[in-house]
């Protein structure tokens, strides 16, 4: 059994290409079990996985949410908005709060970028990154991925765009990492003051025309 180079997932650039690949080999057989009648498995019985959101988010809440309920993980929802850290609780005291409960993993969006790593090196749950800052969004751009291996056949080889605003996208940022890192070309498109000064130093070249790089992805 192949395992992840990794214990968090805190950011494509910490993770490898074998990783990215085991996730995507794992994601096949879950997608058959998530069109059968039942849709539940026992992958994750026992484990306890809090959801610590400091940001709102509901979409991404919810596919959390609906993922942990369908591998039988048991689930602890936790809500910045109406919790203690409105009355100047520390994001470490929080988290120590919620593993005094025995959690096994925490998936958590914040809205200061590193914040999953500062964690990381406090606790001893596995962390998932639901989005910090304008940092990285690593389970999005692991999503986008896969659909484009699906709709493509592979990633490597293929032209990307990415569209919009690069500067304060963390989609964009894990989507660049994650591509890269399968072989694709990226070039990213936008209005020079929405595009990242540093962009090109990540292997991605900037295309001001939006009509000429619709022409030159795939």
């Amino acid at each position: 059994m192949s395992e992840l180079s990794v214990k968090h997932l805190l950011g494509i650039k910490y993770i490898t290409k074998e990783d990215i690949n085991l996730i995507f080999k794992t994601a096949d057989h879950f997608k058959e079990v998530i069109n059968r009648p039942i849709k539940k498995v026992p992958s994750l019985r026992d484990i306890t996985i809090a959801n610590l959101f400091f940001e709102n988010s509901t979409r991404t809440k919810l596919s959390f949410e609906l993922a942990e309920k369908r591998l039988s993980a048991d689930v602890i929802n936790f809500s910045a908005a109406a919790s203690s850290v409105k009355k100047g609780e520390t994001l470490i005291d929080t988290v120590n709060n919620i593993l005094s409960m025995k959690v096994d993993m925490v998936v958590m969006r914040h809205p200061n970028p590193g914040a999953g790593v500062f964690l990381s090196k406090h606790i001893d749950a596995s962390i998932v990154n639901a989005g910090d800052g304008a940092h990285e969004h690593p389970t999005q751009a692991l999503l986008d991925s896969y659909s484009i291996r699906e709709r493509l056949g592979e990633v490597a080889g293929k032209n990307v765009v990415i569209v919009g605003d690069v500067l304060h996208s963390r989609v964009a940022l894990s989507n660049i990492y994650a591509l890269k890192l399968q072989g694709a070309n990226v070039k990213v498109c936008g209005p020079k003051t929405l595009i990242p000064k540093y962009i090109e130093s990540l292997g991605v070249e900037v295309e001001l025309d939006l009509r000429k790089a619709l022409q030159w992805c795939d």
